[in-house]
């Protein structure tokens, strides 16, 4: 009896989920845009290039590792994919579900200001990582595509890079309130970041790896997230499980995130 009553609960909150999160973003979109601008000001403030760092920096990340990999190290993949335009279509969309990730962990705390003693709308606050990242990285990551595989490929770019919001979405939720009551994961983050970006293939191609290690990667989301990227932008193979793997632990968390968030609202304005 429990499990029947369980299911249509867990359903009705995973459609929460999904529109709350849409909901809040529309009623504050004007509150948003206020954020999305402060956030943009704030990062380029007192700089002389201003803006173009934005756009700068992941560059630099990009050229470092394309000069340490192609350049020094000759790395060569087999097939007919080149290493530079493999490496070019999953750098980009990696580097930005970084920012994401990382900028949500302290989103709460960064905006304490705010809320601390005022009204606030808190919900709003784990999309304006999202927002701000894939504003930034939507630009790049088209110019990047239509590089590499020309005009037609980039039209796909900026759809790829929503879908990849879209995903990261209950991740945001969790990220921010871990933030708030479990300050240490902050200390080894970064590492944890690192960690997933060696184990996922960016810098190589999955078929570059053990057998053990390939059977291994169904235990990573973002190994399926980079494949599908692959696939719809380089037309390389992508698997059901590719499909189902990432949208099942999607469904799976979007919920739990939702709910958490809301009932940790109140304790998140006493533990800041």
């Amino acid at each position: 009896m429990r499990a029947l009553t369980f299911a249509p609960r867990y359903l009705r909150r995973t459609v929460d989920g999904i529109g709350g999160p849409a909901a809040a973003l529309w009623r504050e979109r004007d509150l948003l845009g206020l954020l999305f601008r402060r956030d943009l000001r704030i990062r380029t403030s007192g700089t002389l290039l201003g803006g173009v760092w934005m756009f700068a920096q992941p560059a630099l990340q990009v050229v470092a590792y394309w000069f340490l990999l192609e350049l020094v190290l000759g790395v060569r993949f087999p097939g007919a994919v080149p290493f530079v335009d493999y490496f070019l279509v999953g750098i980009v969309a990696w580097l930005m579900i970084a920012d994401v990730l990382n900028r949500s962990l302290a989103v709460l705390g960064e905006f304490a200001p705010l809320y601390a003693r005022a009204v606030f709308p808190l919900p709003i606050l784990p999309l304006l990582p999202a927002l701000v990242s894939g504003a930034v990285y939507a630009v790049a990551y088209t110019a990047v595509i239509a590089v590499v595989k020309g005009p037609g490929a980039a039209l796909l770019a900026p759809g790829v890079i929503l879908v990849l919001l879209l995903w990261l979405v209950p991740l945001c939720y969790l990220l921010a309130l871990v933030g708030v009551f479990l300050r240490d994961l902050a200390q080894v983050f970064p590492f944890l970041i690192t960690m997933t970006f060696f184990l996922t293939p960016i810098l190589y191609m999955p078929e570059m790896l053990p057998e053990a290690m390939q059977a291994a990667m169904v235990f990573n989301p973002f190994a399926d997230l980079m494949a599908l990227v692959h696939g719809v932008l380089q037309g390389t193979e992508v698997t059901l499980g590719n499909v189902l793997r990432p949208l099942a632990l999607w469904l799976l968390l979007l919920g739990p995130a939702w709910v958490l968030f809301h009932r940790a609202v109140p304790h998140v304005r006493e533990a800041l």
